[in-house]
C-alpha cells in the first residue's frame, strides 16, 4: 500500500514556522527598541522627530524659522497655536490661518474687549462684556454664539474635544454657565442666583464642569470651586478658595488648576485633595497653566515693575524650579513639557525643569508667543507671524 505525502501540507508548516519566527523577531525588536528608549530617553529627542513629521513640507531658514506671513493685526491682539494653524484675536475680530499664512476663515467685526482661549486643537474668541463668540478648529469655524436678552459674556473655554463652556450674565441670575457640544447643542446650563459666577472649565472627558463662584460674607468676599456632572444640576463637590480673585483656570485629566491673585490651587474633582502654593510677599506678573503637569509663574518683589523670577509649580502645589530673570519679559507660554519666555532680544525655550532647550536670537520685533506641545513656537509682531522650529 502506497502512502502519498501531501507536499502542500509540508509547505504550509514551513510557512507557519517562518511567520512565527518573523513575528518573534519583530516582537523582540520592538521590546528592545522600547527598552533602549526607556534607558536612553534623556539622550533622544523624540519631539524633534514629531516636529520633522509635522513640518517636513514647511520651508525654514538656517535659524529654524518659517517664512513670515502678514496677519490682520489690530490693537490688543493675542495669538494661539492650534494644531498646525494660527488663530488671532484683536479689536478687528478673529482670524484663522494655516502655518504658511493661508486664510482659513475670519470674523471681521469690532470686538471691544477681545479674548482668546485655546486648547491644543481648538480655540475660541469672544468679546468680554459683549455678546459675540466664535469657535475654531481643523481649519474652520464650527460654532458661533450671539447672546440675546442683554446678557454679557464673562468667559469662554474650549477643551481638547471642542466642547465649549460659556460663562455669562443672565437676566434674573448672578451668572450662568452653559456647556455646548461640538454640534453647538447645549448639554447643561447652570444658573445661580445667590453667588456670582465668574469662570468655568470642562473636563477633558466632557463629564464634569468646574465652576468658579464669588460671594460675600461678613463684609469679605470669598471664592469657591464647584464641580457639576454634566447630567446633574447640583454640585457633587466643593472647594473653598478663600478670598483670592481667580484669574485663570485649567482642567487637566483628574486635576483642576486655579490661578489666584496671590496663590495657585490644585484640586481633584471630588474635592478630596487640595494643594496650595502661596506667593507670599511676591507679586504675580504673569502665568501659563497650559503646560502638561506644571504651571509657569512669573513673580516680582514689588507691586510696580516687571518680573524678577520664573517659577515652576507642580500638581501638588510644590515649587520644583526657580530661575532669576533680568530684562523685560514681553511674552510667555507653556505647552506639553515645555515653556518659553520672550524678551526684546531673544526667545528662550525651556523644559519643564527650566533646563535650556532652544534659543532664538533673531526675534524680528516679536511681541507675542504661543508654544506648541512639540516645542515649536509661534511668534508674531504687529504685522507678521511665523513659526520657529528648534533643531
Amino acid at each position: 500500500m502506497m502512502v502519498q505525502h501531501d507536499s502542500n501540507a509540508g509547505k504550509a508548516k514551513k510557512s507557519n514556522l517562518f511567520l512565527r519566527l518573523l513575528a518573534l523577531l519583530v516582537t523582540a525588536a520592538l521590546v528592545l527598541g522600547a527598552l533602549v528608549l526607556v534607558v536612553y530617553r534623556d539622550r533622544f529627542n523624540l519631539d524633534a522627530l514629531v516636529r520633522w513629521l509635522a513640518y517636513r513640507d514647511l520651508e525654514t531658514s538656517d535659524t529654524g524659522e518659517a517664512a513670515p506671513f502678514t496677519h490682520a493685526g489690530g490693537d490688543r491682539m493675542s495669538i494661539a497655536y492650534l494644531d498646525g494653524g494660527v488663530l488671532t484675536a484683536s479689536v478687528a475680530g478673529a482670524h484663522y490661518y494655516s502655518l504658511s499664512g493661508e486664510p482659513y476663515v475670519e470674523e471681521v467685526l469690532p470686538l471691544e474687549n477681545p479674548v482668546l482661549t485655546a486648547s491644543e486643537s481648538a480655540g475660541v474668541v469672544y468679546d468680554a462684556g459683549g455678546q459675540s463668540l466664535f469657535a475654531f478648529r481643523d481649519g474652520a469655524e464650527y460654532f458661533q454664539l450671539t447672546l440675546e436678552g442683554g446678557g454679557d459674556l464673562l468667559s469662554a473655554r474650549v477643551n481638547g474635544r471642542g466642547w465649549l463652556t460659556v460663562t455669562a450674565q443672565q437676566s434674573g441670575y448672578r451668572g450662568a454657565v452653559t456647556v455646548y457640544d461640538t454640534e453647538g447643542q447645549p448639554v447643561i446650563q447652570i444658573s445661580l442666583s445667590s453667588t456670582f459666577v465668574v469662570d468655568a472649565a470642562l473636563s477633558p472627558d466632557c463629564r464634569t464642569v468646574a465652576v468658579v463662584t464669588m460671594g460675600q460674607e461678613g463684609g469679605s468676599f470669598y471664592s469657591r470651586l464647584l464641580f457639576y456632572p454634566v447630567d446633574e444640576k447640583e454640585p457633587e463637590a466643593q472647594v473653598d478658595l478663600g478670598n483670592t480673585a481667580v484669574l485663570d483656570l485649567d482642567y487637566e485629566d483628574g486635576l483642576v488648576w486655579v490661578l489666584g491673585s496671590d496663590r495657585l490651587v490644585t484640586a481633584t474633582p471630588d474635592g478630596s485633595a487640595v494643594q496650595t502654593y502661596a506667593l507670599g510677599r511676591n507679586y504675580l506678573k504673569g502665568a501659563s497653566l497650559a503646560g502638561e503637569g506644571f504651571a509657569l509663574l512669573l513673580t516680582g518683589r514689588y507691586q510696580a515693575g516687571g518680573a524678577t523670577q520664573a517659577l515652576i509649580v507642580g500638581p501638588e502645589g510644590e515649587l520644583t524650579q526657580t530661575m532669576e530673570l533680568s530684562g523685560q519679559i514681553l511674552g510667555l507660554s507653556a505647552a506639553g513639557g515645555y515653556c518659553t519666555l520672550l524678551t526684546g532680544s531673544e526667545l528662550a525655550i525651556y523644559t519643564r525643569e527650566l533646563a535650556p532647550y532652544a534659543t532664538l536670537t533673531t526675534t524680528q520685533g516679536a511681541r507675542l508667543v504661543s508654544l506648541s506641545p512639540n516645542g515649536s513656537a509661534l511668534l508674531a509682531n504687529d504685522e507678521q507671524a511665523w513659526l520657529y522650529i528648534p533643531d
